[in-house]
């Protein structure tokens, strides 16, 4: 804890005061790298708001499509471990290096999806290239690493009591009814826990934008999110300083959503032992 954990993240707390470049002894600046990074850098902003709406778009996304697909796992049918074990497969690789680079060529000008598109009549573009559809790229491959938290929801719904279900039917409760009274209140622990760790992940989402936009944020810094800048501050300009005081901002950042999260989950997450 000492070593690893703890000693790290104390020096990047002071480092965040200095003006460290890795080659000459840190120098005590203050609070000068925090002033920076809302006043004088532009970019620094841009990362904030493309992170923001990857956040904002990739998590509900991600975890409307697991539950869909959990529900659809938790129905009698034959080889349902195969399909389990096949829909996990993409929560195993979506973060690799590798798939980063798949994922770049198929929503390239040649990739799968232009021809797709060409058959229908539609002219081929470089989805990733362009600045209107490349974070929209990135947010649907965090959409389909959707296995984790499928696999969670599965768990969920595995407990919640049959005879509520035959008690709606009995009552005249069609599916939706069911879905909507029993299946959703008897989920929100779980969608509450996958909703944590959903908004932490995001946040600290680096691979994808690093290889699909080749380390550079781009086109037109539509993909800085936030590690990527910090990265290319701190390992591309030698800056430690200030991409330490960009580190606790961003740990604050997580910190505050998280709260928020904690703070709102006494209005809707309901636990079965409650009175």
């Amino acid at each position: 804890m000492l070593l690893f954990l703890a000693g790290p993240t104390l020096v990047s707390l002071y480092l965040s005061f200095t003006n460290f470049n890795l080659l000459n002894p840190p120098k005590w600046i203050g609070a000068m790298n925090y002033v920076r990074l809302f006043t004088m850098d532009s970019r620094y902003l841009t990362s904030l708001r493309v992170t923001f709406t990857y956040v904002a778009f990739a998590v509900p996304l991600n975890l409307a499509f697991a539950l869909a697909l959990a529900m659809l796992l938790n129905s009698k049918i034959k080889g349902l471990g195969l399909y389990r074990a096949i829909y996990y497969v993409p929560s195993l690789l979506g973060g690799s290096v590798a798939i980063a680079i798949l994922w770049r060529q198929v929503f390239g000008p040649s990739g799968i999806v232009a021809q797709v598109l060409a058959v229908f009549g539609i002219e081929g573009a470089s989805w990733v290239s362009s600045p209107n559809s490349a974070l929209w790229t990135l947010i649907i491959l965090h959409v389909w690493q959707f296995g984790s938290p499928m696999i969670i929801f599965l768990a969920g719904l595995k407990q919640i009591p049959k005879e509520l279900y035959e008690a709606a039917i009995v009552d005249g409760a069609g599916p939706w009814q069911q879905f909507r009274m029993i299946t959703v209140p008897m989920l929100t622990p779980v969608i509450f826990f996958n909703l944590i760790l959903q908004i932490i992940n995001s946040f600290q989402a680096f691979t994808p934008a690093f290889i699909v936009s080749g380390g550079t944020g781009g086109p037109l810094d539509s993909t800085l999110f936030y590690t990527l800048y910090l990265y290319l501050q701190g390992f591309g300009n030698f800056r430690m300083g200030y991409a330490s005081a960009m580190g606790w901002v961003l740990l604050i950042i997580i910190g505050v959503f998280t709260a928020l999260a904690f703070l709102s989950s006494k209005y809707w997450v309901h636990y079965e032992d409650e009175r």
